[in-house]
């Protein structure tokens, strides 16, 4: 009898093991998978700090880079987007740290609209180095690699907003100690 009901709890914990198991699988493959527009990463990979020193000699290589926008430049045919290039994780999106090893012009053909594509939100492109070319950034003349893109995937915006009247659980039920004396809110528990 005893053996049986042993029998018996452990399907049921084996059968919610494998569910949670199961259901952590799917969880960690859609968070870490890139989107199909940005998921073909060069071989040579080579970073903005090396392709800065020497754009000639990198003319042409392939890239999957990706930041925050910092500008958005209409032209006649393209559109030129600066980005402060970050560091990406797994899944191509840009880690939001204060660390960069410098900015470079992600050239789009025909209009990109400046009202999607705000100033801030994280960007990542997968396209070619095709040139360079100097702007100033406040005062100081700065030389950018140009890439042009391929494919790009825009990232939607963090809000660093907090609810002010979140408490975290711990405070919830100190909360309600203090409150017990309400005709409404009250539990047999606090009595």
């Amino acid at each position: 009898m005893l053996a049986s009901r042993i029998f018996c709890l452990d399907k049921k914990m084996t059968r919610t093991l494998n569910t949670i198991l199961i259901t952590l699988a799917i969880l960690s493959g859609c968070a870490s998978k890139p989107p199909a527009a940005i998921s073909k990463v060069p071989v040579d990979n080579p970073s903005l700090a090396s392709v800065r020193m020497d754009i000639d000699g990198f003319m042409g290589a392939e890239v999957r880079w990706g930041g925050v926008i910092t500008k958005v430049e209409n032209k006649s045919s393209q559109t030129w987007i600066e980005l402060v290039r970050r560091k990406l994780s797994e899944n191509g999106k840009p880690r939001s740290n204060d660390r960069s090893d410098g900015r470079f012009i992600a050239s789009f053909e025909g209009f990109i609209d400046p009202l999607v594509y705000k100033v801030g939100r994280p960007l990542t492109v997968v396209g070619t180095i095709e040139g360079k070319t100097r702007l100033p950034i406040g005062e100081y003349d700065y030389l950018f690699p140009i890439v042009a893109v391929e494919g790009s995937y825009l990232w939607k915006a963090e809000s660093r907003t907090r609810d002010p009247y979140y408490y975290p659980p711990p405070y919830w039920y100190y909360d309600l100690r203090y409150y017990h004396h309400w005709p409404y809110h009250r539990h047999p528990h606090f009595y």
